[in-house]
């Protein structure tokens, strides 16, 4: 094999270069939150019908991913977290990332319509669209607040699953997507204090840029604050229970905790010791969400033997 053959051999795309698209990572927490929503919604699904719903919402967040890596190429070549992505690094073109979000998008909407209800199918593509289009097309290259509004995408999906049990709305799984709504910002923002110029470099309005570093330090410590009562809150609904309750009482001093440690420190300080309370700030954002939706798991699963729940 010549070297030019050997070189092309290296950017033929292979299955998991298209599994990438999909944003696997953020994928898992899409899936987590939606089944989640589906288990302690107060009707009972099929197990078949669970299944091929989950896996319809997970497939409908992996379109999501795709469309935001094909409009994003640009901004993600140019950043060092992201250039490494299957487009930029050239080993899928644009429009084949665009061809898979479409039909991956159209798929999993008429079959989750077809196995479930249409209002949990049409809250599905209002989560694509919110994705693709309002956040990935509007949003982020466009106000500082792209990551508070656009977080909304990715707090639907609790809705989504408590739709395909019910086929209704209700207080409960709009406070699960509060919790997510509200999570979002402190956890993009912690990320964006130690990622440094990437932001920047690449052209995204991120708060760090448009308002200062200070500026998101306080930033971070407001929105934990209005995180806190929301995850508290949720304890006290007909989802909740004790031990739901003592793990968000936990969890958000916690994270309070962190986001006034991060309010307090400036640059000098966080330089001298390698952004260790950002970067432990933002490994505890990662398990904080999964924490709580996993104690409303337990609450559901403790229920049935008069263990879970008030």
């Amino acid at each position: 094999m010549t070297d030019l053959s050997a070189q092309d051999a290296t950017f033929e795309p292979g299955l998991g270069d298209y599994f990438a698209l999909l944003k696997p990572r953020v994928m898992s927490l899409v899936v987590f939150t939606a089944l989640v929503g589906l288990v302690v919604a107060p009707v009972p699904v099929h197990p078949f019908v669970a299944f091929v719903a989950i896996l319809c919402i997970a497939v409908g967040g992996g379109a999501s991913g795709a469309l935001n890596m094909w409009w994003d190429a640009d901004i993600d070549a140019r950043m060092r977290r992201t250039a490494s992505r299957p487009i930029p690094a050239g080993r899928v073109q644009p429009g084949e990332a665009l061809a898979l979000g479409l039909a991956l998008s159209g798929f999993s909407v008429v079959l989750l319509g077809l196995a479930s209800n249409f209002w949990a199918a049409g809250a599905l593509a209002f989560t694509i669209f919110f994705y693709a289009v309002v956040y990935t097309m509007w949003l982020k290259r466009s106000t500082p607040q792209n990551i508070v509004i656009g977080g909304a995408a990715g707090a639907f999906p609790p809705l989504v699953g408590w739709m395909v049990a019910t086929g209704g709305m209700a207080l409960e799984p709009w406070l699960m997507v509060a919790l997510v709504f509200m999570w979002t910002p402190p956890h993009f923002w912690a990320l964006a204090l130690f990622v440094r110029s990437d932001y920047g470099n690449a052209g995204v309005p991120m708060l760090t840029e448009t308002h200062g570093r200070p500026a998101t330090r306080k930033h971070i410590l407001a929105y934990t604050i209005l995180l806190a009562p929301v995850a508290i809150g949720l304890g006290f609904t007909s989802i909740g229970g004790p031990l739901y309750l003592a793990a968000a009482l936990i969890l958000n001093a916690r994270f309070l905790l962190g986001a006034v440690r991060i309010a307090r420190r400036d640059d000098a300080a966080a330089e001298a010791d390698g952004y260790a309370a950002e970067k432990g700030f933002f490994k505890q954002s990662l398990y904080y969400l999964f924490l709580h939706f996993g104690a409303l798991l337990a609450e559901a699963a403790l229920a049935p033997v008069g263990l879970g729940g008030w």
